[in-house]
């Protein structure tokens, strides 16, 4: 009888994890799939700061072409946290709203998104509302006198600019740049250009 409990007993040696080890498993794996959660919102977030930074390149691109095909002069007015193109109208001699065309009517970024331009070196102070491009009896004399922040015209010609994008919520930047050849890139601001 003696030898018989002791056969049983190597198998009673087998024993499975404590509790202990099965909360310290269950703890890294939570800190592993956080890290990873967090991490991939982030790649998200960056993913839409470089899709607003395309979307503003390809509509600079797509005025460029259309000013030249079209021989028409557009312009681009950059609000605080949005953007618009305007068209120049040679009988009026004034800049006004584009009508009927959607790819360039007026957008606004993300609430967590804004925008810093700056035109030949000198920082652009935005406003949060598009200017009055419309006849206005009692304001006529500042339309008269509004100009777009940027020009694309007939000729070829963009005024030269750089746009950056800022997400607030960690400063995160994707700036769009247009070349004085106007060539358009897409980069961070101390980063390379694509």
């Amino acid at each position: 009888m003696y030898r018989d409990h002791l056969r049983l007993r190597p198998n009673n040696l087998q024993r499975g994890f404590t509790l202990i080890e099965i909360l310290v498993v269950v703890v890294i794996a939570g800190i592993v799939s956080s890290i990873v959660l967090l991490s991939m919102g982030t790649l998200r977030d960056d993913r839409d700061l470089q899709r607003e930074a395309y979307r503003m390149a390809s509509l600079i691109e797509l005025a460029a072409d259309e000013a030249l095909l079209q021989g028409r002069d557009y312009g681009l007015e950059v609000l605080h946290s949005g953007y618009r193109f305007v068209e120049y109208d040679p009988f009026t001699e004034r800049w006004g709203e584009i009508i009927g065309d959607d790819m360039l009517r007026q957008r606004q970024l993300p609430d967590e998104y804004e925008f810093e331009l700056i035109v030949e070196g000198r920082r652009i102070l935005l406003s949060d509302q598009a200017a009055k491009t419309e006849d206005d009896d009692e304001d006529r004399s500042r339309i008269e006198i509004y100009a777009p922040h940027a020009l694309i015209l007939s000729s070829g010609n963009i005024t030269p600019f750089a746009l950056t994008m800022i997400r607030l919520s960690d400063d995160t930047t994707r700036q769009v740049r247009v070349m004085p050849n106007g060539e358009v890139r897409i980069g961070s601001e101390d980063a390379d250009f694509e």
